[in-house]
């Protein structure tokens, strides 16, 4: 997990937790003097929050939102999942009451099958926590967002750059916080990566390469009797109707075009957002995506296209490549051994005057001084956040804005789905990211936006 407490400053300096970091001690010393999100001050002190999707990842968010607030309901269109996660969270909702000295709750977490119920009965918790399937996000999120809470979601953010356009533009309209998940954005590694990219430290940028995880290749898939106490239709939502797989339903969900984009739209979405962080372009976008399919999907099988490159271009001549790599066992078993220094999962940047690689627990550089000299009084320094829940919680307080707020979010995924959309259509296309719409190409822009199965069309987050 990326959002964890910091540990003291007497265990940073004894030297596991700086490997676990891999930070030099100069930018340790910053993070360790940095402000920590501010606990509740008071019981009366603890706001409420209520979780839609109630599986494993929704589970790991609400216990990291239970060190700040108090979880009181769950939704989940799998009632098996929604019990779990109540029996669950209630106990470590004791433990975190019990952590801060706060009187244990009283009531029992409450529990709904439809999140329109939830949120219509629960009208005074003024937050949601969202980890449903990727294709259900923008829907429960615009609701939640109309009703007037502060939305933490999982990321991808949207299924389409559409929906993001949609729910920017709620945000604004209703004044609401949203932070996306994408947490590596509160990982000092991933900061400091990219504080030395704008402060020259390689030189003037020229390359940037995201290395994601291959995506499963497997089928075909037989439909089979849907389990009593799942919605599927509901579950489906405004995905085309079909027969009931558990291939589809389970974590797997991702490597069908239905419901997510596959690989380059889940990891791709955390180290796209570090590519476009690092150029200083995470309000803006490419100028043109061109996609190879290496591996084809298995007909019958998942739709995603499991191994590919995709490359963008910007404006300022930056190249960027986002490529699979096989050698991972994130989604799978091992296809081939790592060689000796092979970079994985993770993003590099390359300059004229070296290179930085950036993955979860490594940093690295052409020239260990590239990473170890200080940066000067007056340098350019970003948005500081070591704690991605405790931010969020921080900023529903003060009202600013997030370190991954709706446009960040939005943004970053919709690097993600350009690339999709390339890869889907197997041609190079060109992308204006002012007016976000493809130039000259209309089979392309059709694809910005998808047909909502009803009732499940953008009037569900207002009716």
């Amino acid at each position: 997990m990326l959002n964890r407490t910091l540990p003291s400053r007497r265990s940073m300096l004894k030297g596991a937790a700086f490997a676990a970091f891999a930070l030099p001690t100069w930018y340790l010393e910053e993070v360790l003097a940095q402000d920590a999100p501010a606990a509740p001050k008071s019981p009366n002190d603890v706001p409420t929050f209520m979780l839609v999707g109630g599986g494993g990842r929704g589970r790991a968010i609400a216990r990291e939102a239970q060190r700040f607030a108090r979880l009181v309901a769950v939704c989940d269109v799998d009632a098996r999942h929604a019990e779990g996660a109540a029996v669950e969270l209630a106990q470590s909702q004791r433990e975190a009451d019990a952590k801060a000295g706060r009187s244990p709750a009283s009531e029992k977490i409450r529990q709904y099958q439809d999140f329109r119920m939830m949120i219509e009965a629960e009208k005074n918790v003024p937050i949601q926590l969202t980890a449903t399937p990727d294709h259900w996000h923008t829907l429960v999120n615009l609701r939640a967002l109309h009703a007037g809470k502060d939305v933490y979601s999982e990321k991808p953010l949207t299924l389409t750059i559409d929906e993001g356009k949609h729910l920017v533009a709620t945000v604004k309209q209703t004044g609401r916080v949203l932070q996306t998940g994408s947490q590596q954005r509160s990982d000092p590694q991933f900061r400091l990566a990219c504080e030395l990219v704008h402060n020259g430290r390689v030189g003037k940028l020229q390359k940037v390469t995201t290395i994601v995880p291959a995506g499963l290749r497997e089928g075909p898939f037989q439909p089979q009797p849907v389990p009593k106490q799942l919605d599927w239709d509901m579950w489906l939502g405004q995905a085309p109707k079909v027969e009931y797989m558990a291939e589809r339903a389970g974590p797997t969900f991702r490597f069908f075009y239905d419901y997510s984009g596959g690989t380059i739209t889940d990891w791709g979405a955390h180290h796209n957002d570090i590519a476009l962080w690092g150029m200083g372009l995470d309000r803006s976008g490419p100028t043109s995506v061109e996609a190879r399919r290496l591996v084809e999907p298995i007909a019958g099988g998942y739709t995603t296209v499991p191994e590919y490159e995709v490359t963008y271009t910007y404006d300022n001549g930056v190249v960027h490549t986002c490529r699979t790599t096989t050698a991972d066992t994130i989604y799978g078993a091992e296809r081939r051994k790592t060689e000796p220094g092979e970079r994985r999962n993770g993003v590099v940047f390359e300059g004229t005057d070296g290179w930085i690689y950036v993955r979860r627990g490594v940093l690295e550089a052409s020239n260990p001084s590239i990473i170890k000299d200080p940066l000067p009084p007056g340098a350019k320094r970003l948005y500081t956040s070591n704690d991605h829940m405790g931010n969020f919680f921080e900023c529903v307080r003060t009202r600013k804005a997030p370190v991954a707020e709706a446009e960040i979010g939005h943004r970053s995924v919709s690097v993600c789905h350009l690339g999709a959309i390339s890869t889907r259509l197997g041609r190079k296309l060109q992308w204006d990211p002012q007016k976000e719409q493809f130039v000259g190409d209309d089979e392309a822009n059709r694809m910005v936006a998808r047909e909502q199965r009803k009732p499940w069309t953008y009037d569900v987050a207002t009716a």
